[in-house]
């Protein structure tokens, strides 16, 4: 895998798979080229499962894979719980999952707790998030109704703007609906009177006018007024690390001046 993911590969390996049940696991920017490379996408659709995890999937990208006829699955986990405990929304068995602290509307930080959680980190005895024995405290937010998981943002990336509280993951389901919007992702900006603000960078589509009125009036017809955009940069590509996740860091690094 050292030369990437190349979709051309993968639509081979898929065709070569033997087996009564024949799986594999993607991240959500595989996904993408498998969506966009016919043969891969044929092959894809022979498989009795996709896992999608290592970072949030887009729903636009959800819904074109399950219109494709992906059969896509999403996982939930990490390496401090030995990878994906939660499949499909619902804890595999054994595992538990618990909202500490949650708000009204049920939202609040995702604990995970049974056999598949680590003992702790090596040499960090009093680390928090293995504060509770038995239980992971993980960075992200989510609700648990009638046994499944729904996980809407991370904890750590949150913006704090004008007294409001925003999970930029939110604004990003949002913003990925608009026309012309082909990536997105939202970061925090310094802001001498609110704080921070909220900005968005995005890989327009092919053609597409994106301007930052249109992604607010997208942003205000469903979210709180505040969530809305104050600044955009539109980028050829978006940074990211690790199996597919946008560097929002590095994003605040390079636009940390305006």
């Amino acid at each position: 895998m050292r030369a990437g993911f190349d979709p051309e590969v993968y639509a081979r390996a898929v065709r070569d798979f033997e087996g009564p049940r024949r799986y594999t696991s993607l991240v959500p920017t595989q996904l993408v080229k498998v969506l966009d490379q016919p043969a891969a996408t044929a092959a894809s659709r022979e498989l009795d499962a996709i896992l999608v995890g290592g970072a949030a999937t887009p729903k636009p990208l959800w819904d074109r894979a399950v219109d494709e006829g992906l059969p896509v699955v999403a996982t939930y986990g990490m390496s401090e719980t030995a990878g994906g405990c939660v499949y499909d929304g619902r804890p595999l068995d054994g595992v538990a999952v618990r909202i500490a602290d949650p708000a009204p509307d049920g939202v609040g930080r995702v604990l995970l707790g049974g056999p598949v959680v680590a003992s702790g980190y090596r040499n960090l005895p009093d680390h928090p998030a293995f504060a509770e024995p038995g239980w992971f405290r993980t960075d992200d937010a989510g609700t648990f109704t009638d046994g499944v998981l729904a996980v809407t943002g991370r904890l750590d990336e949150a913006i704090s703007t004008g007294g409001l509280t925003v999970l930029p993951q939110v604004v990003e389901a949002v913003l990925a609906r608009v026309p012309g919007v082909a990536e997105v992702a939202v970061f925090a900006q310094p802001d001498p009177r609110l704080g921070q603000r909220v900005a968005a960078a995005v890989v327009p589509g092919p053609g597409a006018d994106v301007t930052v009125e249109l992604l607010r009036e997208a942003v205000e017809a469903e979210l709180d007024r505040t969530a809305a955009p104050r600044a955009l940069y539109l980028l050829d590509a978006l940074p990211r690390r690790g199996p597919g996740k946008v560097d929002r860091r590095a994003l605040v690094d390079r636009f940390s001046e305006y």
